[in-house]
């Protein structure tokens, strides 16, 4: 009988660390949904922030054509 409690005792104690594992691993995706949000977020504004510059003439996107700020 010893063998049977045991082993259930056993089963409890695994139970308890793979929920711990699970939440664990919940925030943890959940921070990574929260940075790639806002990583999406920032590549959005500087594709914008690329394209209203392309718009207004302010480059030719050609490094070439730019001055170096030393100059």
């Amino acid at each position: 009988m010893e063998s049977l409690e045991a082993r259930v005792v056993e089963l409890e104690v695994k139970a308890a660390f793979q929920e711990d594992l699970l939440e664990t691993l919940n925030e943890i995706v959940t921070r990574q949904e929260q940075q790639i949000d806002l990583l999406q977020k920032q590549l959005k504004a500087l594709y914008q922030q690329m394209q209203s510059q392309g718009q207004s003439g302010a480059s030719d996107g050609n490094p070439r054509h730019e001055i170096p700020p030393h100059y």
